[in-house]
């Protein structure tokens, strides 16, 4: 955090911690973490849990583990807590956002608030639905396909919402540079013309 204010950014991205086999004790824990973090650094600076896989003792494989979490963190700090959502670990954590996509959306909206998404990271699973397996696999390349990241690039929701891709590094900054176009093609509606 006192980076991220020195360097004037926006937001930082974090896993929201874990619970060692005690959710209902592991939650008050962490959220009283990030309280004394944000106490200790004053400023603009959001800091967006990530969802989990939910593998483990991870917090945040559920809506409501992040729910809960951030409920526990009292103003004015809670307005500087948001969420990213890693596509990969939604679908390892059992989020259909290949067959449900809407549905999906509507719960963490129902569940979080559709203000407190924040930021984006986008993968495809080598792992399946539910699974619990943290696994990036290259974008449109795994189990997700290549419709929900089309359905993430063309919904005006996501337009304002920054993303980042963590997908494999086969050729260092190849590989990159091909899955963020394949991003950008994505977010071309049918029709439109232009690279």
């Amino acid at each position: 955090l006192q980076r991220c204010e020195a360097l004037g950014l926006d937001i930082l991205v974090s896993h929201p911690g874990n619970h060692f086999g005690d959710l209902a004790g592991g939650i008050p824990r962490n959220a009283d973490a990030i309280v004394e973090a944000l106490d200790r650094v004053p400023g603009r600076c959001v800091l967006a849990m990530e969802s989990t896989a939910g593998s483990g003792t991870s917090i945040g494989g559920k809506f409501e583990e992040l729910a809960a979490l951030i409920e526990r963190i009292p103003e004015p700090h809670r307005s500087r807590v948001g969420v990213c959502v890693d596509s990969c670990h939604l679908f390892a954590a059992g989020y259909d956002i290949v067959g449900d996509f809407d549905g999906v959306w509507r719960h963490f909206d129902d569940v979080l608030g559709r203000g407190r998404l924040r930021a984006m990271h986008l993968n495809d699973s080598k792992a399946r639905l539910g699974s619990r397996v943290d696994r990036h696999a290259l974008i449109g390349e795994g189990e997700l396909g290549a419709r929900p990241f089309r359905r993430i690039m063309q919904h005006e929701r996501f337009a304002l919402v920054p993303k980042a891709i963590e997908t494999p590094k086969l050729i260092e900054t190849e590989t990159d540079l091909k899955m963020l176009r394949r991003l950008r093609r994505y977010a071309r509606l049918p029709g439109r013309q232009g690279r």
